[in-house]
């Protein structure tokens, strides 16, 4: 099983690729799932200053927890890391995000193809079509940080059937990237990640259509993209995004 697929089922969640599984239910694991879900939610917009003493005091932590969770959060491609100035959430702009999605239709593209070409191809892609049955079912129950991180990893884990370790590194920046400027979204059929849209790409690889399944992921990314909404940058407490007291 993929490393992705391994996040989902709930095995190493949330650790980036080649690094030690944090404990469970650890201050770091719990730093870096919330700020990622308030992230992703929108909670904490682009340009959200993560300063080490807010973050110490809001999860009772030390400095170098702190800093692996945001070097981690760093590597997934939803915070940069400034010398001098400290970790910020990422702020892509309009023309970065043009770029990124232009490359995530090339490698995505790739990656179908690839993938179409596999006698066992239903078998393969198996576990990625019960990810979207649990992108599904996340909608419905209502529980959005969960559906939207489904939303994003869908495209991480078709990317690691590949089987090309660089190209998972990448995808998984991209993803991470794009997906942060991406406008809230509502209901299924409207949303610019849709469940629906993903198991369309997937009936066309267990077709062996790579043309069909590519054109799919091309519609489906090109909705993405013109959902792309850049926020104002604003100040905001962390503590009060984060839940957390004194």
């Amino acid at each position: 099983m993929s490393k992705t697929l391994k996040l989902i089922a709930g095995a190493d969640e949330g650790a980036a690729p080649n690094e030690t599984k944090p404990r469970k239910g650890s201050v770091e694991e719990r730093m870096y799932h919330e700020i990622y879900d308030a992230i992703m939610e929108h909670r904490l917009p682009p340009r959200t200053k993560l300063t080490e003493h807010s973050l110490c005091e809001i999860y009772a932590t030390a400095r170098h927890t702190v800093r692996k969770v945001l070097a981690r959060l760093a590597a997934d491609g939803m915070v940069d890391l400034e010398p001098n100035r400290g970790a910020f959430i990422a702020s892509p702009s309009t023309d970065e995000a043009h770029d990124m999605f232009e490359l995530r239709q090339m490698l995505e593209r790739a990656v179908l193809e690839k993938l179409a070409a596999q006698r066992n191809v239903r078998s393969v892609i198996a576990p990625v079509r019960q990810m979207v049955q649990q992108e599904r079912q996340a909608f419905l129950n209502n529980e959005r940080p969960k559906w939207i991180r489904l939303s994003a990893e869908f495209h991480t884990a078709l990317a690691e059937l590949s089987g090309n370790a660089l190209l998972v590194t990448m995808m998984r920046r991209l993803v991470s990237r794009t997906t942060l400027m991406i406008a809230s979204v509502e209901a299924p059929g409207n949303n610019a990640c849709s469940f629906d849209e993903h198991e369309a790409i997937l009936d066309a690889l267990e077709q062996g259509d790579a043309a069909l399944a590519q054109s799919r992921m091309a519609h489906h990314l090109g909705a993405c993209a013109d959902r792309v909404q850049p926020d104002d940058p604003g100040s905001f407490d962390l503590r009060s995004v984060l839940g957390r007291s004194t």
